[in-house]
């Protein structure tokens, strides 16, 4: 019987390459996205076609309003999403985003009996973001496996970032190895509602970067050339 794994998808191009890579490995896929008050909900539309196109098991999306607490571009519409390069940690980390929901998806792995969890984060394009680092994975899958029935009773949890070491041609060269379409894919911060990407936010930054240094080209519908 295939292993059970839950993959978090926010339909855009990294975690649509994790889930192609848990599906070579011949885990019955479980994807888990959120609908958690961010600007735009192109991305929700693109992970249930995603998750469609790779004949997943289940695809789950849980609602969370993390705009009531804001402190981020992509849940304050007051706050601009930047469109320039910034340094340091930038307005569009979203306060806790990855523990709220890496811990979500841990209480849904209980529940289906799957011990490994995979997630798109990656610390060479990281932007900045705390919650995308190795340390930090590494703790929270120490953490999981002491707060959780499961992990009490050995049946040991992991954390899955094979992404993590990856630039971002790397990244879209796996995918294209694994078939993934990155043309139904939205990674942009500020997508319109049909999904085009404004081009100029730092997702779709290093996304046409990463398409340029892989030699492929970029399938992206973009508003903004610049």
């Amino acid at each position: 019987m295939a292993k059970k794994a839950v993959i978090l998808v926010s339909g855009g191009l990294d975690s649509s390459t994790v889930l192609a890579m848990a599906r070579q490995q011949d885990f019955d896929c479980y994807t888990l996205s959120f609908d958690y008050g961010q600007r735009h909900k192109s991305e929700l539309i693109a992970a249930q076609r995603v998750s469609d196109a790779m004949a997943v098991v289940e695809h789950k999306v849980v609602k969370l309003d993390l705009a009531t607490i804001g402190g981020s571009a992509l849940t304050d519409s007051s706050i601009d999403v930047p469109e320039q390069e910034t340094s340091g940690i930038p307005v569009t980390y979203v306060p806790a985003r990855n523990t709220v929901f890496l811990s979500i998806a841990l209480g849904w792995a209980e529940v289906l009996g799957a011990n490994d969890i995979f997630v798109g984060v990656n610390a060479v394009d990281y932007s900045g973001y705390p919650d995308c680092r190795p340390d930090y994975l590494l703790a929270f899958e120490a953490m999981a496996n002491l707060a959780t029935k499961a992990g009490v009773e050995g049946n040991k949890l992991s954390i899955h970032a094979p992404l993590i070491n990856m630039t971002k041609a790397q990244i879209i060269e796996v995918g294209i190895e694994r078939g993934v379409d990155y043309s139904t894919t939205v990674s942009c911060y500020q997508a319109t509602a049909e999904g085009a990407a404004c081009g100029v936010c730092d997702s779709c930054r290093l996304r046409k970067q990463g398409f340029v240094e892989a030699g492929v080209q970029d399938p992206t519908k973009y508003t903004n050339s610049a």
